[in-house]
């Protein structure tokens, strides 16, 4: 395979079920954290390797070292591997998505903004999800009638906080999961519960038109709900971890044990909680942005600017939300194609920037 992200939460887990299955990784592509990513050639032995940043070549112990963007997409497209795992952050992670479906391989996505940004432009059909809520909904689909799709959410680091303390939140504070310990970005992402709207978008543009919602169920054992038609709603039960998803990615008649069953009489009880909008405002336009699902690209690319901001601390926290909000009233138009794609994210950006 070609592991993109290889030193993340998902790239880490990747390797553990490609070990276990002896799967040869071929490429390995990481950001900074070149101590990790040492350890990993050292085990892995791939034939190439691509790293964020030119400077960092030298501390990286392999003779065919790249660095880039650029390079990314020439290794996807010089591989002999059918499977590319996308577990890069942010919009980055789009044109080795793109690149790799145009090169007949299947792609195991991780990447959220691959779908949220561009969704209408990939063929999903190409697509396995890596995403426990989404890996959810395709294991519970039957062949039946469907009212609704429903994904759950932990609530992030600030679901217990008085609301009149939000405006205060810090970086740090952001960090302080209740449930587990995930990167940077994507803790933030689901303090706002941006996250949500993601992978709300993601299940659109995966299961097609239909009815979707997200529920807060506090332990994170629910991963998704389906309520059919007849009345019934099925759910999908699973102990929090990458490595059942990623295992389905490699293999969809996966028979091996991967996780351990979740025991309902140790968890004793589950809650659940509505998305409230004082809370996370970016709820307010969750029901028009799954109606106009190409506007997508806006919400991702004000995110990112306004994360960015967060971090510098330029913004407060509860800024975050405002930016996307703002930016998903001013600008009103619609991607046509891949290339409207790229510019519309380089126009919000040099806006909100």
């Amino acid at each position: 395979m070609v592991l993109l992200g290889s030193t993340g939460s998902i790239g880490v887990n990747t390797l553990i079920i490609a070990e276990k299955f002896n799967i040869k990784i071929e490429v390995l592509v990481a950001g900074t954290n070149i101590e990790l990513l040492n350890k990993q050639i050292l085990k892995h032995s791939p034939k190439i390797v691509v790293i964020a940043d030119k400077k960092d070549i030298s501390k990286v112990n392999h003779p065919s070292v790249y660095a880039g963007s650029d390079a990314i997409n020439d290794a996807i497209k010089n591989s002999s591997s059918d499977l590319v795992v996308n577990a890069l952050v942010g919009f980055l992670g789009l044109r080795p998505t793109l690149t790799a479906i145009e090169c007949g391989k299947k792609v195991a996505l991780a990447n959220k903004e691959s779908l949220v940004a561009c969704g209408n432009f990939i063929d999903t059909s190409k697509i396995q999800p890596i995403d426990s809520e989404h890996f959810g909904l395709w294991y519970l689909l039957q062949d039946r009638p469907i009212s609704k799709m429903v994904i759950t959410a932990s609530g992030g680091a600030f679901r217990d906080w008085d609301i009149k303390r939000l405006e205060g939140a810090t970086l740090a504070d952001t960090q302080k999961h209740p449930n587990w310990s995930m990167g940077q970005k994507i803790t933030i992402d689901s303090a706002t519960m941006v996250n949500k709207i993601f992978e709300l978008l993601e299940a659109r543009w995966l299961f097609g038109e239909g009815s979707y919602d997200a529920i807060i169920e506090t332990k994170s054992l629910i991963h998704a709900l389906i309520d059919f038609k007849d009345g019934s709603t099925t759910a999908h039960f699973a102990n929090a971890s990458m490595q059942l998803p990623i295992a389905f990615a490699l293999d969809k008649k996966m028979d091996e044990n991967i996780l351990s069953h979740v025991d309902l009489l140790q968890a004793g009880s589950l809650e659940f909680r509505k998305i409230e909008q004082d809370r996370y405002p970016i709820w307010e336009i969750k029901e028009d942005l799954l109606k106009n699902p190409n506007r997508g690209v806006i919400i991702n690319a004000s995110n990112e600017v306004a994360i960015e901001k967060f971090i510098n601390k330029e913004i407060g926290f509860m800024d975050i939300s405002k930016t996307i909000l703002k930016a998903y009233d001013m600008f009103q138009n619609e991607p046509k194609s891949v290339d409207d794609v790229f510019a519309l994210d380089k126009e919000i950006r040099k806006k909100l920037r």
